[in-house]
């Protein structure tokens, strides 16, 4: 376990100048400021950083806006971009007069998530594997306005460009939904994908594979390799940092939105979840494609509660037009082993018992991993403990079933709307342990409904004048 002395001495060795201390907002973007590293002592550890609570999204009022930010010394890391020799803090939030973390700090929440599942005795850690996907593209422009409202985006690799004069235009460029393993030159991004995930091993980030995924213009995937829920929760923000970051490098631009291009694939993050027993695993067994009771229960807790998760996992208007039915999207909320439209899946690539995890489908990479990791375990837990029966795998091909049966299969919400009113209906196993707050979740549903839903429905859409302007 990596001390504060640890850090302060590794530090010196390195010739660190300043120190940057981070933190994640309410919504899911990383905050940070930075301090000479004559500022940081031993004592810093302890004593924390105060700054205005009031100035990020979802947090104080402006009446009670001092908060401090406690670095935790298990996460230091040189930043691999500044100028400057820099070593990064992840720190937690608490508050400066009672001492307290604070409960809307995303990062405590994976917290008391980790620490429920060992309070609970089922398991003593929660592995999580998500592969984050993501567009890489030449150019965005985008504009709102009152009397106006625009976006385009361009990409070298986009198949509409391949009319384009480029001096010369040498083709190569992937078809719709053809994206998936070309080679170069097709290809365009291989020695960027490879410095990104250099990068990340770089900071201590196991990395699995990196691949161009199905869309064109530069779809791609990098996948990290499980770790536990807060490890991960940490690396997944240190993850979009390193890729935004080596793209900015290269005149690029990395987005994780869900669905950024129309008539093309959108972007998810299938998470894979397991639990583990003192160095056992305990979703292995004897069930359906060698999984155990536990992990069935498991799932039967994620399909019962995916609706509410949905406003943790897909928490954007923008990931509903990724979860259309219909699409081969994951929103039909049943299991498989095969079936890559099923909200779960049951991955078979090896038949080790350690290998042995749930796959769940619907998450995009727009969510604050902090929280989604933690809702996922909370729903699995809860299915766990009230042996929720999963009902039957689907292994039929859902786009080939009759309209009757395919009638009877659950679908995940179709907005955030519907997501956000399945939260208030269903939290109750979101609140064991303390581990999410009725306030969490209460600012999550008004930040969500004020800040973002209200916000794209009171605006007309540019589809609207091709649709109805003639009317």
């Amino acid at each position: 376990m990596t001390t504060p002395k640890d850090v302060l001495a590794d530090a010196k060795e390195k010739g660190v100048r300043v120190v940057d201390i981070r933190f994640m907002d309410f919504p899911g973007i990383w905050q940070h400021f930075t301090v000479p590293i004559g500022e940081l002592e031993e004592s810093s550890f302890d004593d924390g950083y105060g700054f205005d609570g009031s100035s990020i999204r979802g947090w104080k009022p402006i009446n009670a806006s001092d908060m401090l930010v406690v670095p935790d010394p298990t996460t230091a890391k040189m930043d691999p971009f500044f100028k400057e020799p820099t070593l990064v803090l992840i720190g937690n939030i608490v508050d400066p007069i009672t001492r307290e973390p604070y409960s809307r700090d995303p990062r405590y929440i994976a917290q008391k998530a980790e620490a429920y599942l060992k309070s609970t005795g089922l398991g003593d850690t929660a592995f999580i594997g998500p592969e984050a996907e993501f567009f890489i593209f030449d150019d965005i422009k985008f504009q709102s306005e009152r009397n106006g409202a625009f976006y385009e985006i361009d990409s070298e690799e986009g198949i509409w460009n391949s009319g384009r004069e480029e001096s010369p235009n040498q083709g190569y460029k992937p078809r719709h939904k053809e994206g998936y393993f070309p080679v170069p030159p097709t290809d365009k991004f291989q020695d960027m994908r490879t410095e990104m995930l250099l990068t990340l091993e770089d900071l201590g980030i196991d990395v699995e594979c990196q691949h161009h995924e199905v869309a064109t213009a530069g779809q791609s995937e990098i996948d990290m390799r499980f770790k536990p829920l807060l490890q991960m929760g940490d690396q997944l923000v240190w993850f979009k940092y390193v890729l935004k970051n080596v793209a900015y490098k290269h005149g690029r631009t990395v987005t994780f939105m869900p669905k950024p291009l129309f008539e093309d694939n959108g972007t998810g993050m299938h998470t894979h979840l397991s639990i583990w027993k003192e160095g056992k695993p305990l979703f292995a067994g004897e069930k359906y494609a060698g999984v155990s009771q536990e992990a069935l229960y498991a799932i039967g807790g994620i399909l019962k509660h995916c609706k509410a998760l949905c406003a943790f996992t897909n928490p954007t208007t923008n990931s509903y037009k990724r979860l259309v039915p219909g699409f081969e999207a994951p929103v039909n909320l049943a299991y498989s082993s095969s079936n890559r439209s099923a909200a779960v899946r049951i991955p078979m690539y090896s038949a080790s018992p350690k290998a042995k995890r749930i796959e769940f489908r619907t998450p995009d990479p727009s969510c604050n991993g902090y929280m989604a990791f933690s809702a996922i375990l909370m729903a699995a837990i809860d299915g766990i403990d009230n042996k929720i029966d999963p009902g039957d795998p689907l292994d039929k091909d859902i786009y080939g079933l009759p309209p009757e049966e395919l009638a009877d299969i659950p679908s995940a919400p179709g907005s955030l709307d519907e997501a956000l009113e399945a939260l208030q209906a269903d939290h109750e196993f979101l609140l064991k342990g303390d581990v999410f707050t009725k306030d969490v979740i209460d600012i999550w549903t008004k930040y969500k409904i004020e800040n973002e839903i209200n916000q794209v429905k009171l605006r007309p859409h540019p589809h609207e004048f091709f649709l109805y302007y003639d009317i």
